[in-house]
């Protein structure tokens, strides 16, 4: 075609206008010149309107429900659409008169304005609380702008998701964890600035993810005005987990189950229910249900773990239009979320959000730099959110090597789609490298080697100590590999079918087999490939075992993370009964995969062969590496699970704080990007920028020496040695006392009182005696915990025996001693007491003399009131004192706590109180 320039662009804006028509047709508008308009329809564009006041030409014209609500302003195909949002904008506000008096306007001006090439489209909306221009696939349907309308008509402060989300109410931390609050904090956060239309939470494999996105998803369903939302799960028997995960959450305001408010619903072959306020999908069936296919209910590995070889093209259905969905929140925001399945993301004219354990730049640059919460695996360690771990290396020669089956052998060949198993002879060598392994070569041997070697080092070098196999996972290259490997591990275990099963999408009942390793305490060792090597939680997972290589760091942390789970001591115990705690797991490679460069299998303990005393010596001096800083983090994080909560709150009290955030300053000094930070302010000496770092970390521990004193102990108190080798031998039998050994008792236990009297609380009060002051029997209880420590390992009745054993005819026998004979045995050592006497006894005689003395001096007291004064008197006995607060528990509730006190004994039960407290424990 030829003509002038004018000619020519004419034609363009002719073929814009056909495409923009198509487009709008497509959304359901009714498209029609002013001439012929039919403006009773729901939505209608109407072609070249006359503005007022020389406003020019409006391209197109939006009425819906009857009145004007926005314009088009289109331009030739490759228009750079921001360039004319002036023009747009001047047709918004120049309506001419007929126009005008059927319009909606805000400010004066329509409130949705569009500028159009036909093959892009911006879109400005008015109710936004900063209105500015964004890209859409194609226009919103009428009805969606319909609805927008009406939600102003209410609320205009709160038309759209952007501007309510600005006053979302505090939320409530009950229930999360510090790093779950700050992720929800950021999104919301970011949600509200709408300065990125991305949003990037970076939290390690473990540490709730999906429970932050199921709290993110009601808060905003509730408070911050989104209708809809796109859950993306990895892979679709995630759904079902996930799912749960939402008919499981009880909504902390009133308690209600999430499901209960909202419909949550998998998409499945019924579409995406109107009804439907969040929709789990993985993105497969999100792109096939655009592409109009049906979507089965059912698992389809065909579908689920398609990934094209080119990224994917995407058109428009009008059964989910790109404003389905206000928010899509992506599950493990791996590179095929920002590579081939991008088109999927970018049709929704929706907020992003992406989970992930380890972003690379690309998961960056996709989601625009927005990082708003950061948690690292060594945090989670930290936190005891997750427990660090081992690698276990097992290298064969053919593993490392390959190797060569020579020509004229007679082999087995198995068909992989039939799995018909047939004898060839090799009419050439056969040379195969490690890369072949178990796709086109299995070799029986070195499959049957790497097993037995797992088997023989299991209980002596992988799990020492230990009898019972832990629950171990093993990922496999594909399923004829793992139809290999469980046939094989049964057989070097010499275990039956219910020992290992196989957990792929081919074998028979997956779910159930899941459920089983997960609960049973028969299925041992579980084979996949990838059905449990994303987003599966079995926490007493204990050995993550990989006989397949991984090249993407992200794939790898994320089948890593299957063994992170923590778990408590007895429902561990319940699956495997000789486990003591879960505080690692071990990572078993049998192929390499933790030598990959790109991939971090260090794990948060660096130096595994330097004692915790060692390291803790050297905290003192300040003289730890960057090493030793790590492997010191790691072994106070794993005591922190084995502690009681008791123990855990006096090393809290020593260290005047909280040790987990000593902790958590250990691993900050060590995690690169605070490194990072740090050398960037000394970039002429960054060794020492980060010696100091870890120097700040570890000062308060070297500022607290009582504080490793205590550690040292509790871990010396936590540890059981099992010795297998000395051969004891008997000395004699009978009832001779070693008296040596019981004065040398008796000469460290007074030793002991001295050196630490004005550091155990009950030493100070029992030493000084302060008027009106007596010991609690917490305090007693901290001194016979203090005491049974190593290297001491005393208890009251070893004590008391050793001075019944050299002080003869001094002390007071008695089968079974008490906490609070502690303060017999400290009086008697002291010399404020002539004979040891068992603390209760003592009581009990002081209570008759005190009774004598009332009724000397004329009180006489009713049964009612011996019950309460011999109930106190027992009080004193068990526990060396009594409060006003010891009234408030049984038996004393019985009569009426502190109010039958005072009813019974009147004015005087105060002073009662007050004398039996000091005479009895006189």
């Amino acid at each position: 075609m030829t003509g002038t320039g004018e000619d020519i662009q004419l034609t363009a804006e002719q073929r814009a206008r056909v495409l923009i028509d198509r487009q709008l047709r497509a959304a359901g508008w009714a498209v029609q010149d002013k001439a012929q308009a039919n403006l009773t329809l729901p939505g209608v564009a109407v072609r070249e309107v006359i503005m007022a006041g020389g406003h020019g030409r409006a391209d197109y014209v939006l009425y819906v429900d009857k009145r004007a609500v926005g314009v088009i302003e289109a331009k030739p195909e490759g228009s750079t659409l921001s360039g004319v949002e002036w023009q747009s904008a001047r047709y918004a506000t120049g309506l001419p008169p007929e126009v005008r008096l059927r319009a909606l306007t805000l400010d004066d001006r329509l409130p949705f304005v569009f500028e159009a090439s036909g093959s892009e489209v911006h879109a400005t909306f008015g109710y936004d609380p900063t209105p500015r221009a964004r890209r859409l696939y194609t226009f919103p349907r009428p009805e969606t702008l319909a609805r927008t309308i009406r939600d102003a008509e209410t609320d205009p402060s709160a038309a759209t998701w952007r501007a309510k989300v600005r006053s979302m109410p505090v939320l409530i931390t009950e229930g999360l964890r510090p790093a779950q609050i700050t992720a929800i904090e950021g999104i919301e956060r970011s949600l509200a600035d709408q300065r990125y239309s991305r949003s990037l939470v970076q939290m390690a494999t473990g540490a709730g993810k999906t429970y932050t996105a199921v709290t993110t998803c009601y808060r905003l369903l509730k408070h911050g005005g989104f209708r809809r939302i796109l859950f993306l799960v990895d892979r679709n028997n995630l759904g079902s987990q996930t799912l749960a995960e939402f008919q499981n959450y009880a909504t902390p305001d009133d308690g209600r189950r999430l499901t209960e408010i909202y419909n949550v619903n998998a998409l499945t072959s019924a579409g995406m229910l109107d009804s439907s306020s969040v929709v789990i999908s993985t993105i497969q069936r999100v792109y096939a249900a655009l592409q109009g296919r049906t979507v089965e209910d059912v698992d389809d590995p065909g579908m689920d773990n398609y990934v094209p070889d080119a990224p994917v093209d995407v058109s428009y259905n009008p059964q989910m239009p790109p404003e389905s969905f206000d928010l899509v929140i992506v599950d493990e925001a791996h590179r095929s979320i920002y590579g081939v399945w991008r088109g999927v993301l970018e049709y929704f004219d929706a907020h992003v959000v992406g989970l992930t354990a380890t972003p690379v730049k690309q998961t960056f640059g996709f989601f625009q730099q927005n990082l708003v919460s950061e948690y690292t695996y060594a945090e989670s360690v930290a936190d005891n959110v997750n427990v660090d771990f081992d690698v276990y290396r097992i290298k064969t020669q053919i593993s490392d090597a390959g190797s060569t089956i020579e020509a004229g052998t007679v082999v087995p060949k198995v068909d992989r789609r039939t799995r018909v198993q047939r004898y060839e002879s090799l009419d050439e060598d056969v040379v195969y490298t490690p890369g072949q392994l178990d796709r086109a070569v299995t070799a029986k041997s070195q499959l049957r080697l790497v097993l037995e070697t797992f088997r023989d080092r299991l209980f002596t070098e992988i799990f020492p100590g230990r009898s019972t196999v832990p629950k171990t996972l093993i990922f496999c290259k594909d399923d004829n590999h793992a139809e290999e490997v469980v046939t094989t591990i049964r057989e070097v275990f010499g275990e039956g079918n219910d020992f290992a099963a196989k957990i792929t999408y081919n074998a028979k009942d997956p779910k159930g087999a899941l459920k089983a390793f997960r609960t049973s305490p028969t299925l041992r060792v579980a084979v996949t490939v990838d059905m449990i090597a994303t987003g599966t939680d079995v926490r007493p997972l204990e050995c993550v075992f990989f006989m397949r290589d991984v090249r993407s760091a992200s794939y790898f942390e994320q089948m890593k993370g299957r063994g992170s789970r923590t778990i408590s001591s007895t429902d561990l115990q319940l699956v495997t009964p000789d486990a003591t705690t879960k505080d690692r797991f071990v990572l078993v490679d049998a192929v390499g995969v933790t030598e990959h460069p790109h991939v971090d299998a260090t794990p948060l303990e660096r130096r595994k062969s330097v004692s915790l005393d060692r390291l803790l010596d050297k905290a003192g001096m300040l003289t730890l590496d960057e090493d030793e800083t790590a492997s010191l983090a790691s072994r106070l994080a794993k005591l922190e699970l084995d502690l009681t909560p008791a123990e855990r709150a006096e090393l809290d009290e020593v260290a005047g704080g909280s040790l987990r955030a000593i902790v958590q300053g250990l691993v900050r000094a060590v995690d690169p990007d605070e490194q990072a930070k740090a050398v960037a302010l000394r970039p002429e000496d960054p060794a020492s920028a980060v010696q100091e770092l870890v120097d700040a970390a570890v000062e308060p521990l070297a500022a607290r020496p009582e504080l490793r004193q205590r550690i040292k102990e509790l871990r010396k108190q936590h540890d059981q040695v099992i010795d297998e080798v000395s051969v004891d031998v008997l000395l004699g039998a009978g009832g001779v006392v070693d008296t040596d050994k019981a004065r040398s008792v008796v000469t460290s236990w007074a030793q002991y009182l001295e050196e630490h009297r004005s550091e155990i609380t009950a030493l100070e009060l029992l030493y000084s005696r302060p008027e009106g002051k007596t010991v609690t029997f917490a305090e007693l209880r901290e001194l016979a915990d203090r005491i049974k420590r190593p290297p001491h390992n005393w208890t009251p009745d070893l004590i008391w025996q050793a001075y019944e054993a050299i002080e003869i005819g001094k002390v007071r026998h008695a089968d079974r001693h008490t906490v609070t004979d502690l303060v017999s045995l400290v009086r008697f050592t002291l010399g404020a007491d002539e004979r040891l006497e068992p603390f209760a006894e003592k009581v009990s005689e002081r209570y008759q003399a005190w009774l004598a003395q009332q009724e000397q001096a004329g009180a006489t007291f009713t049964e009612r009131q011996r019950w309460w004064l011999d109930r106190m008197a027992d009080v004193i006995a068990a526990s060396a004192g009594i409060t006003e607060d010891d009234l408030d528990n049984v038996p004393f509730t019985e009569h009426g706590g502190v109010d039958g006190l005072i009813r019974d004994l009147g004015d005087k039960a105060g002073v009662y109180l007050a004398d039996l407290n000091r005479e009895l424990t006189a």
